[in-house]
């Protein structure tokens, strides 16, 4: 059982503010700020990885999430806004944020999309009041050639995850224990 001192309540204050100082750049939960975010990284994402694009055609729905903040000395977080596409509409919006411990220091910010293959996983996600990625979750990662590793044990997921634009200084991202809740713009 963890105890509460003054040591770790300093930490994890100061990893609160160091993200909040990096901002996402979501300044306003207006529709239409995150929806023109979503936007612009469908259009980075489908210009640099253009299997994508066929990726999105065959996907019931595709969760956007433009920017995320992650930031962490000892404790850590992360946070973002996006939205939810089926056929190319925004139908809802949602927040992103995780909570993370141990070994870090740094900041960095990315964006991701998951890409949901199946009705089921799309209503699974849609229907629940917090939605968190897991095991379930498949990556297709990036090459040099700016295709995506996307295999057929990767096409037959429920859910796949790209993760790319990534910047800054913690190496690598993940989205595994990532939480998603739907949020009004």
């Amino acid at each position: 059982m963890n105890k509460v001192t003054r040591r770790n309540f300093i930490a994890a204050a100061g990893a609160s503010g160091l993200l909040t100082a990096c901002g996402n750049g979501v300044e306003s939960t207006g529709g239409q700020k995150i929806d023109a975010r979503v936007d612009s990284a469908l259009d980075f994402l489908y210009t640099n990885y253009p299997d994508t694009r066929d990726l999105a055609s065959k996907a019931s729905g595709t969760l956007v999430m433009p920017l995320v903040t992650e930031a962490g000395f000892g404790f850590g977080g992360a946070y973002g806004r996006g939205a939810l596409r089926i056929n190319d509409i925004t139908v809802d919006y949602y927040s992103t944020a995780a909570a993370t411990f141990g070994f870090q220091i740094g900041a960095q910010q990315y964006a991701h999309a998951l890409f949901f293959m199946t009705e089921e996983a799309l209503s699974d996600f849609r229907r629940s009041p917090g939605w968190s990625a897991g095991a379930d979750v498949r990556y297709a990662v990036a090459s040099d050639g700016g295709s995506l590793g996307i295999d057929t044990t990767t096409v037959l997921s429920p859910v796949i995850a790209v993760v790319f634009g990534q910047a800054g200084l913690i190496a690598g991202a993940t989205i595994e224990g990532t939480k998603y809740t739907r949020i009004l713009p």
